[in-house]
Parts: C-alpha cells; sequence; structure tokens
C-alpha cells in the first residue's frame, strides 16, 4: 500500500475533522490548489454566498478572505463562520470606507448605490443593493434609476456602464492583481498562440478587456473553457484559475498573461491553517447585529435578481 503523503495525511485529518465538527468548508477560486481540494465547495464570491446562505452545517470555514466570511455570517448568523487567516483582507475592499461613501452620496443624492461585494459589511450597510462581477450587469438594468454610484472596483464600473448604457458614477477603486495583466502582455502572447482565445475577468483594465474573446466573472469562466473549441486559453484572472481549469479540461492548455497575477491575501490559507481552524475555530467572523440587518437587505437584492 502506497504510504501518504505529508500533504494527502493532512488532507484526510481535515476532512476527519470536519464531519466530526458539522463544517462545510467553502473556498474561493483563487485559493492554493490544495486547498481547493478540501473544500465542500469551490467558487466564485456569488456562488460562495449562496453555499453560505442554505448550509445545514453548523461551522462554515471560510477559505477566502475578510469580506467574504463577513458575506456569510450576514446571510447566515446562526452559523459559525471561521476565516482560517485573520490578516486575509482585500485591498479593493479598503479603497472604499462609511465616511468616504456618506460623503459621495451627499453629492449625488438621486444616485442609487450598487456596492460590489468585494466591500465590507459596513459599506454594505450603505448600499442600495450589492453585485458580483457575474451579476454587476443584471443588477444595475433592473434598477429603475438610470444614475448610479458604483463602488469600489472601477475597472467592473466601467464594463457595466458599457453593457448597460445607465450613467455611472465610478469610484476609483481596483484590484493590484488584476492591473497586474496589460494589454501588451495579451498581445504577445495572442500572437505566439496564434489559435489561443483570450478570457479575462471584468476586473481587469479596459484596454485588456478590450482583447477578449470572453469577459466574465470567475464562474463564467469556467464555463467558457469547457465549451470552447480553442486547445489554449489565455487566462486574464488570478493564479489560482489554473488549478480547477486545468482539472477539468486536462486536454486544455491554460496560460497566464503575467506571472504576478498571485493574491497575495488569497493564498495566505493553507491547509495547516484550515486544520487549525477547525481545531480552534478561529479567527471567528461576525458582524454587528444593526449592521448585518442593512448589509443584509442590500445582499438579498441582489440575490433576488440573480
Amino acid at each position: 500500500m502506497k504510504k501518504m503523503s505529508a500533504e494527502e495525511e493532512l488532507q484526510q485529518e481535515i476532512t476527519e475533522l470536519k464531519e466530526k465538527r458539522n463544517a462545510v468548508i467553502l473556498a474561493h477560486n483563487y485559493q492554493r490548489g490544495e486547498v481547493q481540494d478540501v473544500a465542500d465547495y469551490v467558487g466564485d464570491s456569488l456562488g460562495l454566498s449562496q453555499q453560505a446562505a442554505k448550509t445545514d452545517a453548523e461551522i462554515i470555514i471560510f477559505c477566502g478572505v475578510h469580506f467574504m466570511a463577513e458575506t456569510a455570517y450576514i446571510l447566515a448568523p446562526d452559523k459559525t463562520v471561521v476565516l482560517p487567516d485573520a490578516a486575509a483582507g482585500c485591498p479593493l475592499a479598503d479603497m472604499v470606507t462609511v465616511r468616504a461613501l456618506r460623503a459621495r452620496k451627499a453629492q449625488l443624492n438621486d444616485y442609487a448605490v450598487v456596492t460590489y461585494i468585494n466591500s465590507s459589511a459596513a459599506v454594505k450597510a450603505e448600499s442600495d443593493i450589492c453585485c458580483t462581477s457575474s451579476n454587476a450587469v443584471k443588477v444595475i438594468a433592473s434598477i429603475p434609476q438610470e444614475k448610479i454610484l458604483f463602488i469600489p472596483d472601477k475597472n467592473l464600473a466601467l464594463w457595466a456602464e458599457a453593457q448597460t448604457g445607465k450613467e455611472i458614477a465610478i469610484w476609483p477603486g481596483f484590484c493590484p492583481t488584476h492591473h497586474h495583466i496589460t494589454a501588451n502582455q495579451v498581445k504577445e502572447l495572442k500572437e505566439e498562440n496564434t489559435e489561443s482565445e483570450f478570457m479575462a475577468h471584468p476586473e481587469c483594465v479596459p484596454e485588456v478587456t478590450a482583447l477578449a474573446d470572453f469577459v466574465g466573472s470567475t464562474s463564467a469562466m469556467f464555463k467558457y473553457a469547457a465549451e470552447s473549441q480553442a486547445d489554449c486559453l489565455i487566462v486574464g484572472s488570478e493564479a489560482g484559475m489554473l488549478h480547477r481549469l486545468r482539472k477539468e479540461n486536462p486536454q486544455k492548455t491554460f496560460i497566464l498573461p503575467s506571472k504576478q497575477t498571485v493574491c497575495p491575501n488569497m493564498k495566505r490559507t493553507t491547509l495547516a491553517k484550515v486544520k487549525q481552524a477547525l481545531l480552534s475555530l478561529e479567527t471567528k467572523i461576525t458582524v454587528g447585529e444593526d449592521i448585518r440587518k442593512k448589509a443584509l437587505s442590500s445582499v438579498e437584492k441582489m440575490l433576488e435578481v440573480v
């Protein structure tokens, strides 16, 4: 009988602990491959939110970043939500504060506030409705107002503006990881791989999404990759995408435009930290009830549109 590797032993220990704790492990598509492999569900922000809302498990181990675990708690306050690494934050989410948002709302008091789910619970509580990259266009189209204040990602806002034709006031936030992808990098790869297709996340800059054969959320990119006739796809998103893409499409080649598309916060979660989270149930993520209720309203409105 083949001896298990240290990683396989750790994965087995996590599986056993998960069952004892009545826990569910949720992992974002940008997590390390080995972390994705122990998860009960791997997906994007929208899918993870929906899983958090409907799980029967008592404990949610959220392998992602802080705002995602907050969203899980907003939807499932009766559950214990645990973030394996307390320092796993999101620079994009940090680019908008409640104080700054309130000041902007005062200037644009006839604008509906649409907030990307990549934001804190307190910011969600100041919003009319939330969205994800997979449903931003649908959410904006569903709002009766023609004027939208979209926060905090400017690239997703520009993409949605082009798709909906609505007037969008754009917040100057951005994802540093997606900003590592440049149009020149993509052009060079397309020249080297003439039969390839390029799929991009809408957090990329407009010059990059303009070159894409497909623009969509991570979940939409998985679907596109599976259905594409191309043998080679250039992936305009975070490096963690490649693990699942290659597992699901072993006959295809996937290339990153830049070696720098690695989110340091998403990679903070390791198998050892997942095991420790199951043992200690730390760090617990909670949201004050007043903020939670207001944020819940924005998130629920989003889920009604999906």
